[in-house]
């Protein structure tokens, strides 16, 4: 079982019950992927790796705030809290990399913009495309390294993965297809 972020570290009970309501085992996570190095997405990180010995995937260009528990560019200070140095198991890179994990593949896809190491990831599973595509509505700040215009091209790479559904971390899941492509393009407009 594979975990896609960790939330923002003050939840992780919550997220572990929500496993579990789901009627699955959290200590049969083996692999969380945090999609880039903000506190919102990697803040319980350190507690699942200690409580559950699972394994930790960043792409190498987001690896270091985390290796370092650098609070800039974790934006851990933005929440006015801290975030521990983290070992990383395994560093993304270039990209795209396909994790197989059992009979699934999930293909992780270099994102950059809202951080320089930002990724997404999705999977086709029952004729079906889902993508875990995170803050495609940014902020992008110069602490974070963001980069507007890298950020267009990999919202149209998202676009062109012509998904049926999108699992975005602040905002919700939109399905069907034209609603994951409108939620996307609603954002490439606001920014042109």
């Amino acid at each position: 079982m594979v975990l896609i972020d960790s939330g923002a570290g003050r939840s992780s009970a919550q997220i572990v019950r929500n496993i579990e309501e789901l009627g699955l085992n959290p200590q049969n996570i083996s692999h969380l992927i945090l999609t880039h190095c903000h506190i919102d997405h990697i803040g319980s990180a350190p507690f699942f790796q200690k409580k559950y010995k699972i394994k930790i995937v960043i792409h190498e260009l987001d690896s270091e705030p985390v290796e370092t528990g650098d609070s800039s560019r974790t934006a851990a200070s933005w929440y006015d809290t801290t975030f521990p140095a983290t070992a990383i198991d395994r560093k993304l890179k270039g990209r795209e990399e396909i994790l197989k994990f059992g009979a699934e593949k999930l293909h992780c896809v270099h994102t950059p913009g809202h951080t320089p190491g930002s990724i997404s990831v999705y999977l086709d599973r029952d004729g079906k495309r889902v993508l875990f595509g995170q803050d495609i509505h940014g902020p992008f700040h110069k602490s974070f390294g963001s980069d507007i215009e890298a950020w267009k091209k990999s919202m149209q790479a998202l676009l062109a993965l012509d998904a049926d559904i999108l699992c975005e971390g602040h905002f919700g899941i939109f399905q069907p297809k034209e609603k994951a492509r409108s939620y996307i393009e609603r954002y490439l407009d606001e920014y042109e």
